[in-house]
């Protein structure tokens, strides 16, 4: 039987995944059926973003899983129509190593403080070095496949690397804490702190008044995870004060960022337009195919998402 595999995205997403998907899924050996209009009947997975026109999967009598493109899913998991496995995009090869390579660049900036000597308009000669990595904590909360890739490489050139998560984790080499209880600790004494969480209902504004209080004066705040894990106003009267120092910030309560929106215009912030970890065609492509086929061999999917979790 022909495997039926319904692209649901936008057009500008189908020109591009079109030829590597069905190259990805020619390695498969599979017969299939590859289309952005299919009769509903014949359907079996739908490779999904999001932002689709389409929201009710009612009308798939034979579908066996949708497979996201997206990392974050929290525009899907509460779709009460959804009623099969869903998948997430995790894809080492592009998304890990984008965020890798993010999380490290900006990182360090704000270590090696280079905004000071990039941007120094009356050429002020100021030699002061900074202390290395080994005098630099970082945390980051949020200890999933992206996050536990960035600590790691953070660890690796040399800072003492502290990781929060939801639920307990270990690493070598990563001061690991978890829940409630662990996340002021996380927190305290943390120079760099980088946020790794997913949207769900218990990470929305993890870093508020109190616990952007917790840190040491003048810390730095890395965002590329998602937008409301920050109470914004709670930011921004912690960058007035002094208490954070700057703000790096590549995901918003609402994208694009707004013109009038306080975060473009203030001296402490930096805003980088939602591009930290971007979806890869081709290795993505090879993701979705893979997972189609163990389903269609009996295999448990990869990256399957765990609906109470969110994530």
């Amino acid at each position: 039987m022909t495997t039926g595999i319904l692209f649901a995205a936008t057009d500008v997403r189908w020109a591009e995944y079109e030829a590597p998907l069905r190259a990805a899924l020619d390695t498969t050996g599979l017969p299939y059926a590859l289309a952005t209009d299919l009769p509903p009947e014949t359907v079996d997975y739908i490779v999904y973003a999001p932002n689709s026109s389409l929201q009710d999967f009612g009308p798939f009598p034979r579908l066996k899983a949708v497979l996201s493109l997206w990392a974050g899913v929290e525009g899907v998991v509460g779709n009460a129509t959804l009623t099969v496995p869903l998948t997430r995009m995790v894809d080492a090869e592009g998304l890990t190593q984008g965020m890798v390579e993010y999380v490290t660049g900006h990182v360090l900036r704000h270590h090696l403080a280079m905004d000071t000597h990039i941007v120094n308009p009356r050429h002020e000669w100021t030699p002061i070095a900074p202390p290395l990595a080994a005098d630099r904590p970082v945390t980051v909360l949020g200890l999933g496949t992206l996050g536990l890739a960035c600590a790691q490489m953070l660890r690796t050139i040399g800072f003492p690397v502290t990781g929060w998560s939801r639920t307990a984790k270990s690493a070598e080499g990563i001061r690991c804490l978890s829940g409630a209880a662990g996340l002021l600790p996380a927190l305290n004494g943390a120079q760099i702190v980088v946020l790794l969480l997913p949207d769900t209902p218990q990470t929305r504004c993890v870093l508020d008044a109190e616990t952007l209080a917790a840190l040491p004066r003048g810390a730095v705040i890395v965002n590329p995870g998602r937008g409301p894990l920050i109470d914004d106003a709670a930011l921004l009267d912690a960058l007035d004060s002094g208490q954070i120092g700057h703000a790096t910030l590549d995901v918003f309560r609402q994208e694009p960022l707004p013109q009038g929106h306080p975060f473009w215009a203030h001296p402490q912030v930096t805003v980088t337009p939602h591009i930290a970890s971007e979806t890869r065609v081709a290795s993505a492509s090879r993701v979705i195919a893979e997972n189609i086929r163990r389903g269609e061999v009996g295999l448990p999917l990869l990256h399957r998402v765990d609906r109470a979790a969110g994530y």
